[in-house]
């Protein structure tokens, strides 16, 4: 591991949440230092995660787990790839190559220990053989029969772990005329409905802003880990999981896809901000941006049509009772958007503040981070990275009444857990270790 080094970083200033970036000088940090929780407290301590995704996964290391991420020891996980931006490297008289560690992995890899090996290498799929005889959880994100022939599939592993819980993680399945076929979300979107319903009423199709069907599958596959784990308690018996972004994105179409099949009827397409069968339910343009009301109801509209100054509009037949709104939505949007125009949205924001109504200033993403709530609400969180220095983190986002998930470690570098998890894990000496890392087995 390289060691880090002084050097003028970017840092958020801390006097106020919506002052700019700002130049400061970084002190040398080799360990990050992270205020560790008490292990009682958290729900999935002394569980042990082999993680052997590439792209996205995370989550069951916030809760208290052990997670291994087991990555090529030189390219490592292609996240680290998917930059700009990059957190700079703190530059010393020994430096790591490269522009730092991107954006991209850092978002998803805290409380994760990395570790370098190639399984392509046979020594390389007998040391995960090893640590997966005594893992709990092992995850994965290759193309079905994939890890069959380096040995690191389900049915080879289970022979000397019964317990285990197989998580495998894919485009579109380990079954089915698509399984072989491979899937980054973007493709999902598209081929499973998302992208059809995402967009300007009379626009393109877009996809959502974020990588959204990976981050539901995710979701999806710690919930299925967990109700495993609770299982395997009962049994005695773990279990290999099929979760794909394919399933799991026509899942989430929810209440879209039933409307689809109660009426027999092709979805009605895009909306943008705008609700299919709620008027008014969008934003509206303010003379400075954006403001969206959600008028779910007859009397919510009709505190939208007082603050508006339109009073009359809660009783004209045209917009009385939701059905008529929707029937007229056109010119219902239109008059109100002619008013909204008439002032910036903080004077909006002021006009209907505690009045009941729901209503949204849209924000861009700095806004959002720098938002009173989300800090308010610790959803931003700093820590020491051990090559980076001081950088900033989304936080866990689920509060217990006593346990205390949350970011104990900071997003690893490449390798950087490899000797220690050989070491104290595999009780390799440093002999073993170094003739396994001169032959590109380890790195």
């Amino acid at each position: 591991m390289s060691s880090s080094k002084l050097c003028t970083r970017l840092l958020r200033s801390k006097a106020s949440p919506s002052t700019s970036l700002t130049h400061s000088k970084c002190t040398r940090r080799r360990f990050a230092t992270v205020q560790q929780p008490d292990n009682k407290r958290l729900p999935l301590s002394g569980v042990k995660v082999l993680d052997l995704t590439r792209v996205l996964a995370g989550i069951l290391g916030d809760l208290g787990a052990e997670v291994l991420k087991i990555e090529h020891p030189t390219r490592g996980d292609d996240t680290r790839q998917w930059g700009p931006p990059y957190a700079p490297y703190i530059q010393d008289k020994e430096t790591r190559s490269g522009p730092g560690e991107s954006a991209y992995y850092l978002s998803v890899n805290r409380n994760k220990k990395s570790v370098g090996i190639s399984f392509k290498e046979p020594a390389g799929a007998d040391v995960i053989r090893r640590l997966a005889a005594k893992a709990d959880v092992f995850v994965e994100n290759y193309l079905p029969g994939t890890l069959k022939k380096y040995g690191l599939d389900y049915e080879t592993l289970r022979k000397t772990n019964e317990k285990l819980v197989y998580a495998s993680i894919t485009g579109y399945g380990q079954t089915g005329p698509y399984s072989e076929r491979a899937g980054y979300d973007v493709m999902v979107e598209a081929e499973m409905g998302l992208m059809h319903i995402t967009g300007t009423r009379d626009g393109p199709p877009v996809k959502v802003g974020c990588a959204v069907t990976d981050l539901t599958t995710g979701l999806y596959t710690a919930n299925s880990v967990m109700a495993a784990l609770l299982g395997r308690a009962k049994t005695g018996e773990g279990q290999h999981l099929d979760v794909c972004l394919s399933d799991c994105q026509v899942a989430t179409l929810s209440n879209m896809a039933e409307s689809v099949l109660i009426s027999g009827e092709r979805d009605t397409g895009r909306w943008g901000t705008s609700h299919p069968s709620v008027v008014p339910y969008r934003s509206f343009r303010t003379s400075n941006g954006d403001i969206l009301f959600g008028a779910g109801n007859d009397r919510l509209f009709t505190l939208l049509c007082v603050g508006l100054g339109k009073p009359e509009w809660a009783t004209d037949a045209r917009f009385a009772i939701n059905s008529a709104r929707v029937e007229n939505r056109d010119a219902l949007e239109s008059g109100i958007e002619e008013i909204t125009k008439t002032k910036t949205t903080a004077e909006w924001e002021q006009v209907f503040d505690g009045k009941g109504l729901p209503y949204a200033k849209v924000n861009d993403l700095m806004d959002t981070l720098n938002h009173k709530h989300v800090r308010a609400r610790g959803m931003v969180q700093e820590i020491d990275h051990p090559s980076c220095g001081p950088i900033e983190l989304i936080n866990t986002p689920v509060k217990y009444s006593y346990s205390t998930p949350g970011i104990r470690t900071p997003p690893p570098t490449l390798g950087q857990h490899t000797d220690e998890v050989l070491r104290d894990a595999m009780g390799m000496s440093e002999k073993e270790i170094e003739d396994l890392r001169r032959g590109g087995v380890v790195g």
